[in-house]
C-alpha cells in the first residue's frame, strides 16, 4: 500500500516516518523527509466511512484556501494531476493524499512556550487571525463537490442508535440541545464549511515570526462558524486550569478569547447575538467529543470509560455551562 502511494506521488527518494497514531485517529500518517528536511505529509485512510467525494471535497476546499492566501498547508497532487488517489487493499478503498508539512512546529513539542520575548497575547491573536482568514474565504467559497454537515450526523436517531440506554439521561440531553442548534440560522454569514477540530494539535507555529500554519481539514463540515470559535475556547483551558478561583479562571479566560476574537476580527466579523450564544456552542464541542468517543469504542466493540467522558456526561445532562470551568472544584 505504501509502495503504491510512493508511486503515485514520487516520493521514492524520500524518507516516510510514520507518525504514531493516537485515540481516535482515521489513518496511516507519514512524514515525507528530503535530505533530513520535513517536506511532506503522506495520509492514507482506510476506515470505509467516506467516499471520493468527501475527499475530493476536503482537498479542493484546502486547494481554494491556499491559493486565496490562508494560512493552511496546501495539498499536493499526484504525478496523474489528481488531489485524491485511491487503491485497491484486500476488498476496501484506500484514498491517498499528500500535503505540504506545515512550516513551524507544534507548541506542544515546546513544552507549550511560545516565542521568547514575545506575549502569550500575540499567540492567542495570531491564532484568531489564522481562523478568521479561514472562515472569511469560506464565506465566498463555492464548492465543486459536497462535504456533510452538522445536521446530517448528529440526530437523534444516530444518538439513539449508538449510545446504549445505560446513558438515557444524556441521550435525552443531547436532542435537547440538537432541537435548539435547529433553531439557529444557516445563512451564510453564519454557517458554512468549518474545519471542526481547529486546535492547537493541527497548526503548526513558527517561533520566529509567530505565524500559524493550520492542516488537518479531515473533519471539515458544514456547521456554523461560530463551533470553530467554541472550539479554541475550549481547548484554551489548559492555560488557566490550574487557577483554584472560579471566578479567577473565567475572567482569565475572558482576556483569553477577547485576544482571539480580536486576531479573528482582523479578518472577518462575528455577530454579538451568535457570541452570546458561545455557552450552546461549547456544549456542542462538548457533544462531539462524547460522539467521537461513542464511536471509537463501537469500532472496538465496547464503551468509553465513564471516568473519560463523566465530566461530559454530567455538565450536558445538568445543564452546567462552559465545560463546568467556572464552578468550585
Amino acid at each position: 500500500m505504501t509502495k503504491k502511494a510512493i508511486e503515485l506521488y514520487a516520493l521514492e527518494n524520500f524518507d516516510l516516518r510514520p507518525v504514531p497514531g493516537h485515540e481516535g485517529g482515521r489513518n496511516l500518517v507519514y512524514i515525507c523527509s528530503l535530505n533530513g528536511e520535513n517536506r511532506y505529509v503522506l495520509r492514507l485512510s482506510a476506515l470505509g466511512d467516506r467516499k471520493e467525494e468527501d475527499y475530493l471535497a476536503e482537498t479542493e476546499f484546502i486547494r481554494y484556501l491556499a491559493r486565496n492566501g490562508a494560512p493552511v498547508a496546501d495539498v499536493i497532487p499526484s504525478v496523474r494531476g489528481k488531489l485524491v488517489e485511491s487503491i485497491e487493499q484486500k476488498g476496501t478503498t484506500v484514498f491517498i493524499t499528500l500535503f505540504e508539512y506545515a512550516k513551524g512546529m507544534l507548541l506542544s513539542d515546546n513544552g507549550y512556550r511560545y516565542r521568547k520575548g514575545a506575549p502569550l497575547d500575540e499567540y492567542f491573536y495570531n491564532t484568531g487571525k489564522a481562523l478568521g482568514a479561514i472562515h472569511r474565504l469560506s464565506r465566498q467559497y463555492r464548492l465543486v463537490h459536497r462535504r456533510g454537515a452538522f445536521s446530517d450526523k448528529y440526530t437523534a436517531e444516530y444518538i439513539d442508535c449508538l449510545i446504549s440506554d445505560t446513558y438515557a439521561d444524556l441521550k435525552r440531553a443531547i436532542c435537547r440541545r440538537l432541537e435548539e442548534y435547529r433553531t439557529l440560522p444557516t445563512d451564510p454569514e453564519n454557517y458554512g464549511l468549518v474545519h471542526f477540530d481547529f486546535s492547537d494539535g493541527n497548526y503548526h507555529v513558527d517561533l520566529n515570526t509567530g505565524d500559524l500554519t493550520v492542516f488537518d481539514f479531515d473533519n471539515c463540515i458544514y456547521c456554523w462558524y461560530m463551533f470553530d470559535l467554541a472550539h479554541l475556547w475550549t481547548h484554551g483551558v489548559g492555560w488557566y486550569r490550574h487557577e483554584p478561583d472560579p471566578e479567577k479562571r473565567m475572567a482569565c479566560m475572558g482576556r483569553y478569547f477577547g485576544k482571539i476574537l480580536e486576531g479573528y476580527r482582523s479578518e472577518t466579523d462575528v455577530s454579538g447575538e451568535m457570541l452570546e450564544k458561545l455557552p450552546l456552542f461549547i456544549d456542542m464541542t462538548i457533544i462531539e467529543f462524547v460522539i467521537d468517543e461513542f464511536e471509537c469504542c463501537a469500532r472496538e466493540g465496547g464503551e468509553p470509560d465513564k471516568e473519560d467522558i463523566g465530566n461530559a456526561v454530567y455538565c450536558l445532562v445538568n445543564d452546567i455551562p462552559y465545560g463546568g470551568f467556572g464552578e468550585k472544584w
